[in-house]
């Protein structure tokens, strides 16, 4: 098996070089014609105070990304290889002989019926018509992936001067002037847009024209959050964003008629001063004398029948000050009037119209929600309509899990029972089953381990709180759940079998603009067995117990019972990575066998036969993500943890609560779980130095990563990255000299690993692949932890295993 992984390896290595190399010597002006270019470049000059990230942005065509110093590239070539076996003669040919065979079936079907497969076949031919028309206008598959020869177009260039002169009189340059100037130089071309700013303008003032005064007051009561304030510096988008705030801010108070479309704004320039005066302008309504305040008169909610059902058992209940309509006696008013966020009597509120609307869908009974208005002078009836989900859901899902750069295949059911109690209640049936490539703890390499998954649980929407009744109420607009628990896992490795069943109840709940997020396990609770163990491992767990680290006691049957907290604070929707910056705090904390403080139980020991385990655990997880322009991202993440076995527990964790160092979504350049820890050397195997054949369980992590991250071309993105990070264990670990955490060497044992990835970005999918160094490595003596001269010129990778391959699904972070 070594040298079949060690192939497997070799592999990885040259297919990702590969890839990074691909089309090298195909010159990006080849074939072309007389009198035709490639643009190299367009360059901005002249510019001292507008953004010149978003001048650039309005400069087109953009250039072909090219390999640095080279006349190549790789999005190019990759459209030349398509467009060398794309004829576009046959595709239009073979559109043509299907649209001939359409027209023949659908004059057919007026005189006669068809078949069913006839109307399949119908179906079948219209697709393929369409995916024709696409690819005889964007070319195959290659010829889309990667992009032709940017090629000069003085047509774009004279497009690009009037939206660089728009931009400029939009951002408060009213005096500025943009020309250009075009040089070529053997098929190559560069063209340079000069820009003289003039003076920027500056607002003087903003005041409001309208003689509504509850207008007036609100306006006046939000003054500090407009964006149009004196001294800064005249934008059109600052106008536009403004407009927008003004229309929010009253239909939020009251005012439900009015729209946007009753603003306007004027703009007085002043040529001495350089500054501008804006007046806001609120136009008076066609249907009455001034813009009135509305209230809720009345409220309805019906939930009409299935379309295929009728309405034979009507249902009318009056609740809260809502009529309740249904169909059929099956549905709660208590739980759907928690979700109704305004009252009967109350100003109308657009946002809290809105936030109901996502409540009753969050609770995922109905296929719609629809929520309307009625007017009646300066009253409104609102009309909430929706209609039942399916009683039943079932989702399969087949796939492949990428750990430890090997695929495994797994399928995974679930099954969705809604309404199960009439209150709103999914009771819901998960079963997973699956192989996953893990590195074994012992020295067995890279194996499929076997896992399997099943629990059941019921999902309430609401706080299970007893003696409380009004909090069903009181807290309707945080999206509360309750989900009660239990559930079975098995994983087979070839190092142990391990089996656990599990309870647990847990609370969530969410803010109103989902920022954050927040959930309480109450209780965790597991009883876990490794009923087999394999003689190989059982030494080793053996041996480092006659050392005195009790590891082994991790893996005797244990009841282990927690209760933990989790809240992720979310900045500007992390992980919808678009062109605003956006961040990501997780927090988690967690007490394992508290209950144990009060009952007298015995502290592990070597005849201890059943464990138990008693700790505490913090972790804090914050990531970045910050968009340097439309192509270029800076993202970063700092991970810290800690755990602390106390009590009963003897020093050792629950195997499954350790902190492990290292992997794709850790430290890159080491191995997953491997790294570490302190400045601890690693036990090895007969692979070399960096052959680290064990696992390393440690009660402490620091992780730092940073990514540059740049689109190349089409649905290619390379990365540049830096990893920092460690983990030890708190206090002496006999078994590993120099593993624990101390103040006065901590920063000296932080390991470094540096790298390149690519990455293929399908929008549904993110392939990546990673490729990274070590640079410092703790595990040396110190003085020779700088490990990076290893490379060479006749060693690109360093010493064995000093660079690692990682191939994963999705970000890192």
């Amino acid at each position: 098996m070594s040298s079949d992984y060690t192939i497997l390896k070799s592999s990885k290595y040259i297919l990702f070089l590969l890839l990074l190399g691909l089309s090298f010597g195909c010159s990006l002006t080849k074939n072309l014609q007389e009198n035709e270019y490639a643009l190299f470049e367009n360059e901005l000059k002249g510019i001292e105070k507008a953004d010149e990230e978003r001048l650039s942005a309005l400069l087109q065509p953009e250039t072909n990304f090219r390999i640095p110093l080279l006349n190549v590239s790789p999005g190019v070539s990759i459209y030349r290889i398509g467009r060398s076996f794309f004829d576009s003669s046959k595709v239009a040919e073979k559109r043509k002989n299907f649209e001939a065979e359409l027209q023949s079936l659908e004059e057919k079907e007026e005189f006669d019926s068809l078949s069913r497969k006839e109307e399949k076949r119908i179906e079948k031919v219209s697709g393929r018509i369409e995916s024709l028309k696409y690819k005889e206008e964007y070319g195959n598959g290659l010829m889309r992936t990667g992009n032709p020869v940017t090629r000069l177009d003085s047509t774009a260039i004279k497009n690009t001067t009037q939206n660089l002169s728009g931009y400029l009189n939009n951002n408060g340059f009213f005096e500025s002037k943009v020309d250009f100037e075009v040089k070529t130089k053997k098929k190559k071309a560069y063209v340079t847009y000069e820009i003289e700013e003039g003076p920027l303008y500056l607002i003087d003032s903003v005041y409001t024209r309208t003689d509504n005064e509850e207008i007036i007051k609100l306006l006046n009561q939000s003054k500090q959050r407009s964006l149009l304030k004196t001294g800064k510096a005249y934008a059109q988008d600052d106008i536009t964003a403004e407009r927008n705030r003004v229309e929010e801010l009253l239909k939020n108070n009251g005012f439900y008629m009015f729209t946007k479309t009753y603003l306007e704004y004027l703009v007085y320039m002043d040529t001495v001063a350089k500054t501008v005066k804006i007046s806001q302008e609120i136009q008076k309504p066609t249907f009455a004398e001034k813009h009135r305040v509305y209230s809720l008169d009345e409220i309805n909610f019906r939930v009409n029948p299935p379309s295929n059902e009728f309405a034979d058992q009507q249902v009318n209940v009056e609740y809260n000050g809502i009529d309740f309509s249904f169909y059929r006696d099956r549905y709660s008013e208590k739980i759907l009037d928690s979700r109704v966020l305004f009252e009967k009597g109350s100003t109308y509120q657009r946002n809290m119209v809105i936030e109901s609307q996502k409540q009753l869908s969050n609770l995922d009974l109905f296929r719609f929600v629809n929520i309307t208005f009625d007017t009646l002078g300066n009253s409104l009836t609102a009309n909430i309509f929706t209609q039942p989900a399916e009683k039943y859901q079932l989702t399969n899902q087949v796939g492949l899990s990428i750990t430890e750069q090997l695929p495994g295949p797994f399928f995974s059911t679930s099954l969705r029972n809604r309404n199960f109690f009439r209150g709103g209640e999914i009771l819901e049936f998960n079963f997973r089953a699956g192989l996953e490539g893990v590195a074994s703890a012992t020295n067995q390499g890279v194996y499929q381990s076997r896992e399997l998954g099943i629990s059941s649980s019921v999902i309430f929407p609401r706080f299970l709180v007893p003696f409380y009744p009004s909090s069903l109420r009181k807290f309707g607009r945080y999206n509360p759940n309750t989900r009660v628990q239990i559930g079975y896992n098995y994983t087979n490795r070839p190092e142990y079998t391990r089996t656990s069943f599990n309870g647990k109840l847990a609370y969530t709940w969410a803010t109103l603009n989902n920022r954050q997020q927040f959930t309480v396990n109450v209780a965790d609770l597991n009883y876990i067995q490794t009923p087999a163990i394999t003689p190989e491992f059982g030494e080793i767990l053996q041996d480092l117990a006659n050392q005195g680290n009790n590891l082994i006691w991790s893996f005797l049957p244990s009841y282990i019972s927690s209760i933990s907290g989790q809240s992720i604070i979310n900045f500007n929707s992390y992980g919808n990575f678009r062109n605003r910056p956006s961040s990501m705090l997780r927090l988690f904390v967690e007490s394992g066998g508290t209950l144990l403080n009060f009952r007298d139980i015995p502290t592990n020991s070597e005849e201890t036969e059943i464990a138990n385990f008693q700790w505490l655990k913090l972790q804090a997880d914050f990531r970045r993500y910050y968009p340097l322009d439309e192509k270029q991202t800076l993202a970063y993440r700092l991970n810290f943890g800690i755990a602390q076995p106390y009590g009963v527990s003897n020093g050792i964790l629950p195997y499954e609560k350790y902190f492990f160092a290292g992997g794709g979504t850790s430290i890159r350049a080491w191995q997953a779980r491997r790294l570490g820890p302190g400045s601890s050397n690693p036990r090895r195997g007969p692979e070399g130095e960096y052959d680290y054949p064990f696992e390393e369980p440690a009660e402490m992590i620091i992780e730092s990563m940073l990514e540059y991250r740049r689109n190349l071309f089409s649905y290619f993105d390379m990365a540049l990255f830096l990893d920092i990070g460690n983990s030890w264990v708190i206090g002496v670990d006999q078994t590993r000299p120099g593993a624990d955490f101390r103040f006065d060497r901590f920063y000296k044992e932080l390991a470094v690993g540096s790298g390149i990835g690519l990455r293929m970005d399908f929008d549904f999918l993110i392939i990546r692949l990673d490729l990274a160094t070590k640079a410092i490595d703790p595990a040396q003596p110190e003085g020779e932890r700088w490990v990076l001269d290893n490379i060479s010129f006749r060693r690109p990778f360093g010493v064995r295993g000093q660079t690692v391959f990682n191939f994963g699904i999705g970000y890192p972070f």
